[in-house]
């Protein structure tokens, strides 16, 4: 069993604290710079305003780049093999940091 230590990431330029297992660190700080990169790519555009929005297309993309990578049995999207656990464990994470964004903007 691997020690869950906090991990600090950094999307569109705000920090977030995320507890992950140590093994899954590599993974968590990979996924953070691909959802970062999404995000300003996105935001970019200037077609979408607004944190929340920029982050639901982001969610919507990666989500249909995983189905597409599913149905054709491989992942060309996302370097690496991806199995349910691993988008699982994503999806989780994903849902982690929204729901850490909302908080924020609570605040």
């Amino acid at each position: 069993m691997s020690t869950v230590n906090t991990v600090s990431v950094h999307i569109l330029d705000k920090e977030y604290q995320v507890a992950c297992p140590e093994d899954q660190q590599a993974e968590l700080i990979i996924s953070a710079r691909y959802l970062d990169k999404q995000m300003r790519t996105i935001r970019d555009t200037g077609k979408v305003i607004g944190l929340e929005r920029i982050a639901v297309m982001a969610a919507l993309n990666i989500s249909h780049e995983l189905l597409k990578a599913a149905g054709q049995g491989a992942a060309p999207a996302i370097a690496g093999d991806v199995d349910a656990a691993a988008i699982t464990g994503l999806q989780r994470k994903l849902d982690e940091a929204l729901h850490q964004l909302r908080q924020l903007e609570i605040s």
